[in-house]
Order: structure tokens, then sequence, then C-alpha cells
């Protein structure tokens, strides 16, 4: 866009995201600028301009996130380690630090609190705001972004890009569109029309799996996406099909819900070399889920469902699931369940080189979200 057409688009939003229409909600997603990786070089003077990778450089370790100069050599989060080097031999690796991370993210989301009590964690570096009721009384809510960001800047030292809109939907959408350091709005006016500009591969909710069968059927973009019948997205894509119908015409009436409730609790761990003997595979599965008792102890908040996961040598994935009438209340229980589930996947054909375990389906969610930590329980 020219910096004149920007003006004017400016312009516009100041005026339609500015309460002009009382029927129209005012969206922002906060997204944190390479979080993990900026948090690094802000901390470490010697880290600044350089490409930076947060996670371990061993050979079975990954990447948990990659500063902008590091992606500019192809390195992304949830990367292999190795392939990361492969793509840049001189990366910088930074070993996580998660309890830093979390006292950033509070104090983010101290700021978010200045302006509206709707506030939605999606992860531990982003986040929705519904500011249709501005407690500062900024008029427009493009101002009110950017007046977050300045504080987000001044307070942390660190940048945060947003997307402004009337949904949940283009306001993250909106977000990536003028990374880093940006903010981007779709008005009412053009939001429909702007989604089917865009690839569907972009759109949230629809993965490498899913917009690779999309491809295979013809739709690439947010038009062919409109373009097909719901009863061809219900055939396909079964009871997503009405998201995506929706979607595709920049249409999404969730609600930004501050209520939201943490819906399961996993760990996992890739082991230092592939498995192949089953004592030393289940003794894994057992640490993991020794990991995700420690939580739900903590936050008293007990699944009825255990999820084993089992990544191979070639990297395919199966899972193992199981559901209990009654909430499981002991570690002794969950290793069982966890230990009868991985037990159906061995012996093993081949090398298993990561599992995982993950509970599920807690029978009592208000009392679990009471004890969550003050902002984002990290995704890592």
């Amino acid at each position: 866009m020219a910096p004149n057409e920007h003006s004017v688009h400016i312009m516009f939003v100041r005026h339609y995201l500015g309460g002009v229409t009382a029927d129209v909600r005012k969206i922002i997603h906060i997204d944190m600028d390479a979080f993990f990786a900026s948090v690094e070089q802000r901390d470490d003077p010697a880290l600044r301009g350089k490409p930076v990778a947060v996670g371990h450089g061993a050979a079975r370790g990954v990447v948990a996130a990659a500063s902008y100069e590091a992606r500019a050599f192809g390195v992304r989060s949830a990367m292999p380690s190795i392939s990361a080097l492969r793509r840049y031999p001189d990366l910088v690796f930074v070993a996580p630090r998660f309890d830093v991370y979390r006292a950033v993210s509070k104090q983010i989301h101290a700021i978010f609190s200045d302006y509206t009590d709707l506030i939605q964690p999606l992860s531990l570096d982003e986040a929705y705001l519904d500011v249709t009721t501005n407690r500062r009384g900024i008029v427009t809510a493009w101002e009110t972004a950017k007046d977050i960001r300045a504080r987000i800047f001044a307070e942390t030292g660190l940048t945060a890009s947003a997307g402004i809109s009337y949904n949940k939907f283009l306001a993250k959408l909106a977000s990536d569109h003028r990374k880093p350091n940006g903010q981007f709005a779709v008005t009412p006016e053009m939001g429909a029309a702007w989604v089917e500009t865009l690839p569907v591969a972009r759109f949230h909710g629809i993965g490498p799996v899913t917009a690779a069968k999309m491809k295979r059927l013809g739709i690439e973009t947010g038009l062919d996406l409109r373009d097909k019948p719901l009863s061809f997205l219900r055939l396909h894509f079964g009871s997503a099909a009405e998201w995506y119908h929706a979607i595709a015409r920049g249409k999404d009436d969730r609600p930004v819900d501050p209520a939201r409730v943490r819906k399961s609790s996993g760990s996992e761990t890739t082991f230092a070399r592939d498995l192949m003997d089953c004592a030393e595979i289940e003794s894994g599965v057992l640490g993991q889920a020794d990991e995700v008792w420690a939580w739900c102890e903590k936050a008293e908040a007990f699944g009825r469902t255990v999820t084993v996961k089992v990544k191979y040598a070639d990297f395919a994935q199966v899972t193992r699931s199981r559901s209990d009438s009654v909430p499981i209340n002991n570690r002794a229980r969950l290793h069982e369940l966890s230990l009868r589930l991985i037990r159906s996947v061995l012996p093993t054909p081949k090398g298993i080189r990561l599992v995982g375990v993950t509970v599920a389906n807690f029978a009592a969610p208000d009392t679990a979200s009471a004890h969550l930590p003050l902002f984002w329980q990290p995704m890592e």
C-alpha cells in the first residue's frame, strides 16, 4: 500500500472503528514480535542483530523460537535444531528461560487490563482484546492499539504487532500483515473482499494437513473457499464446514472470552536417541506422566481422558487415548493408563524418537482455571 493510500486507510479506520456503528465490535489481536528470542536479545546486548534460536542445539533439540535475523535464513519455531543448523551453521542457540517469559507476560497482561476486562490469551505471546468499551476512554480501536504497543515497548523494551477488526478471525490475520512492530486494520467494508485475496494456509485453524487437502480440492485462496457450496464443504470437512464457510466471508461471531479454560495438560520429550527397547520407552512415558501429574495436582484439575503420543524416527506419529468414567485423581491410575496405551504399540517396528502424555476432559474446569498462572500457559 502506497503512503498516501495508507494515510487514507488510517483515516477510514479511525472513523469506522471509533464507535460510529454501535453494533460493530472493536477487537484487537496483540502478537509479540519473536517473543522468546526478543527477550533474550533484550537481556543480552551481545545477541542483538544476530540470528538467535531459543532452544538447544543438540542433535535431538528443537527450536522453540527464532529471531527475525534467524528467520531470514529459513529458521522457524518447531524446527529440529539439526535442520536449523543446516540452514545457518552460525545460528546462536540460547537455552529457554520460561520463568522470565512468564514474568514479562504478567507485565503485558497488566497493561492490557488498563484498557479492558475482556482479554483472551492464546499463548504466552498473544491475546485478543475486546475494546468496544474502552476503559481509558480512547475513541478508536486504532489509537488504542497504538497506545498499548507504545506502553509495551516503554515498559518491557519489546515490540508488538496488532491487528484490528470487527471479529477475532480477521484481527488475528491482520496482526501478521504489518509485522514486525506494526499494525493493520480490517474494516467491515473491506473484510470479505480482503479474505478472498489470502491463501487459506494463513487462516487460523487451517493447519498444513488441511491446507494440503484443500489444495487437492482446488482450494488455495479465500475466494476459492468462498466459491465452494456448504454441501461440498460438509462432504469433505465434516463438522468444520460451517466454520470454513463463515470465515471465507469474513464472518466470526465468537466472543472474546476472558474465562477461557485450559482444556488439557500435556508433556512430551524427545529422546537422546531413537529407542527400540520397551522398558526404556515405558520409562520415558512414565516420566512424562509424572510431569503432567505434577501440574494436575497443583491445579487440582483432574481429567478423565489420557492420550499417549508417539513419534517415530521417520517422524510418523500415532496417538492412543483412553477415557475413564471418573476423573483420574491419583498418580498410580495415570501411570496404569499411560502404560496400557503405550503397550498397545509395543514392541515397536521402528525406533521411537518422542513420546508424550496428555490429560484432558477435566472434571472441574472452573477449579482448574483458578489455579493457572496469571497470564498465559506456555504452549511450547
